[in-house]
């Protein structure tokens, strides 16, 4: 549960700090196992990327918004530029006890809009079919399911989805 969270407002940022992606990690890695029963070799994926952006960030295409409470982090989302034209949306994931308040679509329209001021065309991302409330969500604000492959993943057969957006 996070603390107090009747009475703590919510709070954006969008600049790293020591222990970020360290914190992303962890909550990736915690709340896949809980909730979807993905093994550790999830949270070693979401660790490479992680790593991987926060030593080759490059501000004119990409970025990582976080979302904290008392300084904690419940939450993120990512732009990550792909191509010229392209970019990968990552890394979007709301703490269960804050979710439904509006939080997790104000980090998607916040994404989407930093890929327009970008000038990319068109966003896509990777799930997996039984994160159903993600998807409504991306469907939502126009995302289309174009692609799925199923294969053994995480520990578990999963199904991937690929949905694109175009800007």
């Amino acid at each position: 549960m996070i603390p107090s969270q009747e009475h703590s407002i919510p709070k954006l940022r969008t600049t790293l700090k020591p222990g970020d992606i360290g914190s992303i990690i962890h909550l990736h890695g915690i709340l896949y196992a809980r909730e979807c029963g993905w093994d550790h070799t999830f949270e070693g994926y979401v660790a490479e990327g992680l790593a991987k952006f926060a030593i080759s960030c490059d501000p004119c295409k990409d970025r990582i918004w976080i979302t904290e409470v008392d300084g904690r982090i419940i939450g993120c989302i990512s732009i990550v530029g792909y191509s010229e034209t392209e970019a990968q949306l990552r890394w979007f994931l709301m703490h269960p006890d804050l979710r439904g308040r509006g939080l997790g679509k104000k980090l998607i329209d916040e994404a989407i809009q930093f890929s327009r001021d970008c000038g990319f065309k068109s966003i896509f991302l990777w799930t997996t079919s039984n994160l159903k409330a993600a998807a409504r969500l991306y469907e939502s604000v126009g995302f289309s399911k174009t692609d799925e492959k199923t294969h053994q993943i995480w520990g578990q057969i999963l199904t991937e989805e690929r949905w694109d957006l175009t800007l």
